[in-house]
């Protein structure tokens, strides 16, 4: 009997984690009018690995500006973050 799992699909040298390769995404958090300061620096220093200073930074960003990336990586690595603070109730998304 032959090999049922044979595929006549040649891949290219290098090119096989090409369609495996996410691009870079921006893990987002965004304002609301029902969190406190406090509580989002908090959210980000526990959650995101934010130092203090990183997190006020990104609060007050969030803040005046409406939001704010706060961290970067693939899909893959930013989800646990993702699934985390939309825990914590805080809006946030994956661009």
């Amino acid at each position: 009997m032959g090999n049922k799992n044979t595929s006549n699909t040649k891949i290219k040298p290098g090119k096989e984690n090409d369609t495996e390769k996410e691009k870079l995404r921006f893990l987002v958090l965004h304002n609301d009018d029902y969190h406190t300061f406090e509580y989002v620096i908090e959210s980000l220093i526990k959650v995101c690995g934010h130092d203090t200073v990183q997190a006020e930074q990104c609060t007050y960003v969030v803040h005046f500006k409406g939001s704010c990336d706060i961290l970067k990586g693939d899909f893959k690595q930013l989800m646990p973050f993702y699934k985390a603070m939309a825990q914590r109730e805080l809006t946030v998304t994956i661009e």
